[in-house]
Formats: structure tokens, sequence, C-alpha cells
């Protein structure tokens, strides 16, 4: 017999890779939280006597996908979904992607997210990672549920108790997606920003500043002892998708073409290289940042790099893949990337940042 329960959390999980609208993966999250309450005796009862669907969050389709999953057959929901998966990595894609341990940028439901931070850690498990960057946004973003000082000291007691819960050999990582502010400072306090494992900085407001004041502003930020990564540099938001993410975009909504900012990016990349700070190659769809120009000139520089995800769901923590095809288009190789390291080397490279040291 297969599991259910497992056929809809894949189900929901390959929809958000696919960046299906929210109400469908939820539809399938929501019965597998539904019916994880029930003995097998009591799923299969209501299964064969077709009640399933007066549990609150099991509908029509997700029930028949449990009744063909108790029967033994692979959910033809699931089947279909495989069946048009989009296409393989090439081989040097393909290797970058595997040389990652973990992703030092995503997002749970304290802020924008929509699955917690348990669905996220335990979809990163099932990829294959050795950590996740928990790396939800700063206060002022308050569209974003950006977290305040106190909850964001909540939230790193609760990382810590899941922590000591989850698989050996995995770990949460502390972090945050700290505002860049328009006159380059952080948008936390230091004494937090401090007892982080990861600190990814990102304009998100005043994004047409010209030129001179977005450059001062990011090398402001960039030579922060208390930044580690530059995050989606230009802030452009594109419609074109990868292959395989042919649906609407986070939340049930179509992707807005925004045009990237203006900045000298040559002066901010050798700083960036000069203070040992990584330049994130965001893999979300309708990001693509930075565009594969800027990331050519981040390799003449020098720069290290992040290929992150700036997951919002535990199935879009598998675009890795769109950036990595991307980063090895302009030259950027594991050797280049600071999320194919250890854990261990990660987090020293961070505390040199902390001590005033470039990593």
């Amino acid at each position: 017999m297969r599991d259910p329960i497992a056929d809809l959390r894949r189900i929901a999980f390959l929809l958000e890779r696919a960046n299906e609208a929210t109400y469908r993966v939820r539809a399938f999250r929501s019965a597998a939280a539904a019916l994880g309450g029930l003995t097998d005796e009591e799923l299969t009862d209501r299964a064969t006597a077709g009640t399933l669907t007066e549990l609150a969050g099991v509908g029509a389709v997700t029930a028949r996908c449990v009744a063909e999953s108790l029967a033994g057959a692979e959910p033809v929901y699931l089947r279909r979904l495989l069946a048009t998966e989009g296409a393989d990595l090439d081989d040097a894609a393909a290797a970058l992607r595997a040389a990652l341990r973990g992703d030092c940028h995503t997002h749970s439901d304290w802020s924008d997210g929509g699955s917690p931070i348990e669905e996220m850690a335990l979809a990163a498990v099932e990829l294959g990672h050795e950590y996740l960057a928990l790396t939800d946004h700063s206060p002022r973003l308050t569209v974003a549920r950006g977290l305040t000082a106190a909850r964001l000291r909540r939230q790193l007691d609760h990382v810590a108790a899941l922590n000591a819960a989850l698989p050996e050999g995995f770990r949460i990582l502390t972090g945050i997606e700290v505002d860049i502010l328009p006159d380059g400072s952080l948008d936390q306090s230091d004494e937090l920003l401090d007892r982080l494992d990861v600190v990814v900085g990102s304009v998100h407001a005043n994004l047409r500043d010209d030129r001179a004041r977005m450059t001062r502003r990011m090398l402001a930020a960039v030579t922060n002892p208390r930044l580690d990564i530059l995050g989606h540099c230009t802030g452009r938001m594109v419609t074109s998708r990868p292959p395989g993410v042919t649906g609407p975009g986070d939340r049930g909504h179509r992707a807005r073409s925004r045009p990237p900012s203006d900045f000298d990016a040559q002066a901010v990349f050798a700083a960036c290289a000069q203070h040992g700070k990584a330049v994130e190659i965001n893999s979300r769809p309708e990001r693509q940042d930075p565009p594969k120009r800027l990331i050519r000139l981040a390799v003449e520089a020098g720069c290290r790099f992040a290929v992150n995800t700036d997951a919002h769901a535990p199935g879009q923590l598998d675009w890795q893949r769109f950036g990595c095809a991307r980063a090895v288009l302009c030259g950027v190789t594991a050797q280049h990337v600071v999320n194919a390291w250890p854990a261990a080397r990660l987090l020293d490279w961070t505390a040199a940042h902390r001590s005033g040291r470039a990593g």
C-alpha cells in the first residue's frame, strides 16, 4: 500500500515547484493535515465508505487521490504532474546543483511565506540539503509582515527547539533578509544581527533611486560587517519563466514586470570581492536576478556567489536548478559558491565578517 498522505504532500510540493496558484497547493496540504490525525484503519474505513469529504479540508479531488493511493496505485493527479515536469539540467548545471549543500535565502509563514518553518525544513531534508537558512523579512517591510525585534527573538528560540528535533546532520541556520534602507543602513538592531548565522541584505523600497544614490546605498550595505550576502541586487521582475514553470506567480498572482535598479555594478561588485561578501544568484523565475551580464561582471570582479531560491513554499526550494543553469552559463563554478560549503565553513565565513575580516 502507498502512503496517501505522502502522496498528497508530494503533489503539493510539485505544484509549488511549478509556481501554481496557492489555492491548489493549499487544497492538498490541508487535506494531508486533516488526514494526518486519523489512524490507518480510520483512513481506510472512510475511503471505503466514501466519507473522506466529510472532513474539513478534504475535497473530491484529494479524496480521489487518497483512494487511488490506498488501492496501491500512483494517483492520477500525481502521475500527470510528474509527466509534465520541466526539462532536465545539462551536465554542468546538474553538477553545480549536486554540489550545493544548502540554501541561504528562504521564507516561512512568520513573514510572507506560505508554510511553517518545520515544513520548509523537512522539504530541505528531502532534497538532500544539509542546512537551510531561514531569512524572513525585517520590520520595515510591513507588506511582508517583517519581523519586529521581539518576534525575531521568539523565532530564534523556536528554531533552537526545532533543531533539537530535526534529523541528525541537518540544521536550520538563523538568519534574516534585512532591508537595505535609503541611507545604506540595515533594518535591524546590531545586537540581533550579531546573533544570526546568515544575513542577506536586499533593497525593497526606493528602487528608482538615481544611479549615484543607489550606488552609495549599496556600497554602505556591502561594507557593513553584519551583511553576508547581497540579495537580488537589481530588484528587477521579469515575466518570462524557465522551462517547467508555467503557472501563475506566488500567492496566485502573475509576475509583474519591473526594470532593474540603476547602480555602478563594477563598484559594488568590487566592494563585494574586497570585503568577502557574496552576490546572490536569485533562482526565483520572476526575478532571475542579477541578469546574466551582471553575473559575468561579478565573476570578473572575483566575487563569491550564493545560489539561493528565495523560496516562500517548500516546493520552491527545488528552484535552485534555475539559478544553477544561469550560473554555469556565466562561468560560475562550485568553488565560487558559498552554499556549496559545509555548514561549518559557511559559518566561519559569516563570523569573519562580524569580526571585521573579509571572509
